[in-house]
Protein backbone atom coordinates (compact mmCIF):
# COMPACT_ATOMS: atom_id res chain seq x y z
CA UNK A 1 0.00 0.00 0.00
CA UNK A 2 1.45 3.38 -0.94
CA UNK A 3 1.88 6.11 1.67
CA UNK A 4 -0.90 8.38 0.40
CA UNK A 5 -3.39 5.52 0.24
CA UNK A 6 -2.40 4.41 3.75
CA UNK A 7 -2.91 7.96 5.01
CA UNK A 8 -6.37 8.16 3.42
CA UNK A 9 -7.50 4.81 4.85
CA UNK A 10 -6.09 5.53 8.30
CA UNK A 11 -7.59 9.02 8.35
CA UNK A 12 -11.05 7.70 7.55
CA UNK A 13 -10.78 5.07 10.29
CA UNK A 14 -9.59 7.60 12.86
CA UNK A 15 -12.42 9.90 11.76
CA UNK A 16 -14.90 7.10 12.41
CA UNK A 17 -13.40 6.41 15.84
CA UNK A 18 -13.56 10.12 16.66
CA UNK A 19 -17.27 10.14 15.88
CA UNK A 20 -18.41 6.80 17.27
CA UNK A 21 -16.24 6.31 20.35
CA UNK A 22 -15.33 9.86 21.42
CA UNK A 23 -17.68 12.61 20.20
CA UNK A 24 -20.83 10.46 20.01
CA UNK A 25 -20.71 9.11 23.57
CA UNK A 26 -19.56 12.52 24.83
CA UNK A 27 -22.50 14.23 23.12
CA UNK A 28 -24.93 11.73 24.61
CA UNK A 29 -23.57 12.44 28.09
CA UNK A 30 -22.72 16.15 27.94
CA UNK A 31 -24.32 17.65 24.81
CA UNK A 32 -21.07 18.65 23.09
CA UNK A 33 -19.20 17.13 20.16
CA UNK A 34 -16.05 19.22 20.64
CA UNK A 35 -12.81 17.27 20.70
CA UNK A 36 -9.26 18.51 21.26
CA UNK A 37 -5.74 17.65 20.17
CA UNK A 38 -3.67 15.80 22.74
CA UNK A 39 -0.10 14.49 22.72
CA UNK A 40 0.28 12.09 19.77
CA UNK A 41 -3.41 12.24 18.95
CA UNK A 42 -6.70 13.69 20.16
CA UNK A 43 -9.32 13.18 22.82
CA UNK A 44 -12.57 14.16 24.48
CA UNK A 45 -13.14 17.50 26.20
CA UNK A 46 -15.40 16.08 28.94
CA UNK A 47 -15.13 13.12 31.27
CA UNK A 48 -14.59 10.27 30.81
CA UNK A 49 -11.17 10.80 29.28
CA UNK A 50 -11.08 8.84 26.02
CA UNK A 51 -8.13 9.37 23.69
CA UNK A 52 -6.69 8.25 20.41
CA UNK A 53 -2.92 7.94 20.70
CA UNK A 54 -1.23 6.93 17.49
CA UNK A 55 -3.31 4.06 16.14
CA UNK A 56 -4.84 3.00 19.46
CA UNK A 57 -7.82 4.06 21.59
CA UNK A 58 -7.16 4.57 25.29
CA UNK A 59 -9.67 4.75 28.14
CA UNK A 60 -8.42 4.84 31.72
CA UNK A 61 -5.38 2.54 31.70
CA UNK A 62 -6.62 0.30 28.89
CA UNK A 63 -5.40 0.56 25.30
CA UNK A 64 -6.84 -1.16 22.22
CA UNK A 65 -5.26 -1.10 18.77
CA UNK A 66 -7.56 0.14 16.01
CA UNK A 67 -6.23 -1.87 13.08
CA UNK A 68 -8.38 -4.87 12.13
CA UNK A 69 -11.11 -4.13 14.66
CA UNK A 70 -14.51 -2.44 14.45
CA UNK A 71 -15.66 0.45 16.60
CA UNK A 72 -17.99 -1.99 18.32
CA UNK A 73 -15.10 -4.39 19.05
CA UNK A 74 -13.03 -1.57 20.51
CA UNK A 75 -15.98 -0.26 22.51
CA UNK A 76 -16.66 -3.72 23.95
CA UNK A 77 -13.06 -4.00 25.12
CA UNK A 78 -13.05 -0.53 26.67
CA UNK A 79 -16.59 -0.44 28.01
CA UNK A 80 -17.74 2.26 25.57
CA UNK A 81 -21.00 2.03 23.63
CA UNK A 82 -20.55 3.45 20.10
CA UNK A 83 -22.90 6.38 19.44
CA UNK A 84 -23.42 7.94 16.02
CA UNK A 85 -23.93 11.63 15.33
CA UNK A 86 -26.56 11.49 12.57
CA UNK A 87 -28.89 13.58 14.73
CA UNK A 88 -26.24 16.33 14.93
CA UNK A 89 -24.98 16.53 11.34
CA UNK A 90 -25.41 14.70 8.05
CA UNK A 91 -21.82 14.67 6.81
CA UNK A 92 -18.95 12.77 8.33
CA UNK A 93 -16.75 9.71 7.91
CA UNK A 94 -19.43 7.30 6.74
CA UNK A 95 -17.96 4.69 9.10
CA UNK A 96 -20.43 2.48 10.91
CA UNK A 97 -19.91 0.63 14.21
CA UNK A 98 -19.38 -2.71 12.43
CA UNK A 99 -17.02 -1.53 9.68
CA UNK A 100 -13.51 -2.93 9.96
CA UNK A 101 -11.01 -0.18 10.72
CA UNK A 102 -7.43 0.23 9.55
CA UNK A 103 -4.78 2.11 11.49
CA UNK A 104 -1.26 2.50 10.13
CA UNK A 105 0.98 3.84 12.90
CA UNK A 106 3.07 6.13 10.68
CA UNK A 107 -0.04 7.64 9.08
CA UNK A 108 -1.70 8.10 12.48
CA UNK A 109 1.39 9.89 13.76
CA UNK A 110 1.41 12.14 10.68
CA UNK A 111 -2.20 13.12 11.41
CA UNK A 112 -1.41 13.73 15.09
CA UNK A 113 1.57 15.89 14.09
CA UNK A 114 -0.69 17.96 11.82
CA UNK A 115 -3.05 18.63 14.73
CA UNK A 116 -0.17 19.51 17.06
CA UNK A 117 1.28 22.02 14.56
CA UNK A 118 -2.17 23.45 13.91
CA UNK A 119 -2.91 23.83 17.61
CA UNK A 120 0.37 25.67 18.15
CA UNK A 121 -0.21 27.98 15.18
CA UNK A 122 -3.82 28.76 16.04
CA UNK A 123 -2.98 29.58 19.66
CA UNK A 124 -0.18 31.88 18.53
CA UNK A 125 -2.29 33.63 15.89
CA UNK A 126 -5.56 33.86 17.85
CA UNK A 127 -4.61 33.54 21.53
CA UNK A 128 -8.12 34.43 22.69
CA UNK A 129 -9.59 31.40 20.88
CA UNK A 130 -9.66 27.74 21.91
CA UNK A 131 -8.90 25.46 18.94
CA UNK A 132 -11.53 22.77 18.50
CA UNK A 133 -11.27 19.46 16.69
CA UNK A 134 -14.65 19.07 15.01
CA UNK A 135 -15.67 15.47 14.32
CA UNK A 136 -17.86 16.34 11.33
CA UNK A 137 -15.01 17.29 8.99
CA UNK A 138 -12.24 16.08 11.33
CA UNK A 139 -10.48 19.45 11.18
CA UNK A 140 -8.97 21.58 13.91
CA UNK A 141 -10.00 25.20 13.79
CA UNK A 142 -11.17 28.46 15.29
CA UNK A 143 -13.90 30.86 14.19
CA UNK A 144 -13.24 34.60 14.22
CA UNK A 145 -16.86 35.73 14.29
CA UNK A 146 -16.08 39.46 14.11
CA UNK A 147 -14.14 38.83 10.88
CA UNK A 148 -16.55 36.13 9.64
CA UNK A 149 -13.78 33.66 8.87
CA UNK A 150 -12.69 30.16 9.90
CA UNK A 151 -9.01 29.27 10.25
CA UNK A 152 -7.67 25.79 10.69
CA UNK A 153 -5.80 22.65 9.79
CA UNK A 154 -7.23 19.51 8.22
CA UNK A 155 -5.60 16.06 8.07
CA UNK A 156 -6.92 15.82 4.50
CA UNK A 157 -10.26 14.97 2.94
CA UNK A 158 -11.91 13.88 -0.29
CA UNK A 159 -10.82 17.04 -2.10
CA UNK A 160 -7.28 17.43 -0.73
CA UNK A 161 -5.63 14.12 0.14
CA UNK A 162 -2.82 15.40 2.37
CA UNK A 163 -2.82 17.47 5.58
CA UNK A 164 -3.44 21.15 4.79
CA UNK A 165 -4.05 24.56 6.35
CA UNK A 166 -6.95 26.77 5.36
CA UNK A 167 -8.51 30.22 5.58
CA UNK A 168 -12.26 29.95 5.07
CA UNK A 169 -14.17 33.25 4.84
CA UNK A 170 -17.91 32.92 5.38
CA UNK A 171 -18.27 34.67 2.01
CA UNK A 172 -15.32 33.33 -0.01
CA UNK A 173 -13.73 35.55 -2.67
CA UNK A 174 -13.66 34.41 -6.29
CA UNK A 175 -11.09 31.69 -6.95
CA UNK A 176 -7.71 33.13 -7.91
CA UNK A 177 -4.00 32.49 -7.28
CA UNK A 178 -4.45 32.78 -3.50
CA UNK A 179 -8.07 31.77 -2.99
CA UNK A 180 -7.61 28.40 -4.65
CA UNK A 181 -10.67 26.57 -3.26
CA UNK A 182 -14.41 27.24 -3.42
CA UNK A 183 -14.35 27.65 0.39
CA UNK A 184 -11.31 29.97 0.44
CA UNK A 185 -7.56 29.30 0.54
CA UNK A 186 -5.77 26.03 1.29
CA UNK A 187 -2.14 24.96 1.18
CA UNK A 188 -0.34 21.70 2.02
CA UNK A 189 0.78 21.80 5.63
CA UNK A 190 4.33 23.18 6.04
CA UNK A 191 6.90 22.01 8.58
CA UNK A 192 6.47 24.71 11.21
CA UNK A 193 3.74 26.42 13.19
CA UNK A 194 5.27 29.79 12.28
CA UNK A 195 4.66 29.14 8.58
CA UNK A 196 1.06 28.18 9.29
CA UNK A 197 0.51 31.34 11.33
CA UNK A 198 2.08 33.39 8.50
CA UNK A 199 -0.42 31.86 6.06
CA UNK A 200 -3.29 32.80 8.38
CA UNK A 201 -1.90 36.32 8.58
CA UNK A 202 -1.65 36.64 4.80
CA UNK A 203 -5.21 35.46 4.38
CA UNK A 204 -6.52 37.92 6.95
CA UNK A 205 -4.54 40.77 5.37
CA UNK A 206 -6.00 39.96 1.96
CA UNK A 207 -9.51 39.92 3.39
CA UNK A 208 -8.88 43.20 5.19
CA UNK A 209 -7.84 44.90 1.94
CA UNK A 210 -10.34 43.21 -0.36
CA UNK A 211 -12.74 45.49 -2.27
CA UNK A 212 -16.08 45.89 -0.53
Amino acid sequence: MDADNSLTITRRSLHGVAELLLAGPQHAAHGTIRLRPQPRGFGTTCAPDIRVVGASVIADDRSVAIDGRTARDIGDELGIRPVGLSAVYHDGSGIGPDDVLHGDQASAERIAHAYALGDQALRAFAPDQEPTLWPEHFDLGVTLEDRRVNLGVSPGDGAIAVPYMYVGPWQPPAVDAFWTQPFGAARPLPDSADEIAAFFSEGMDRLRHAPR
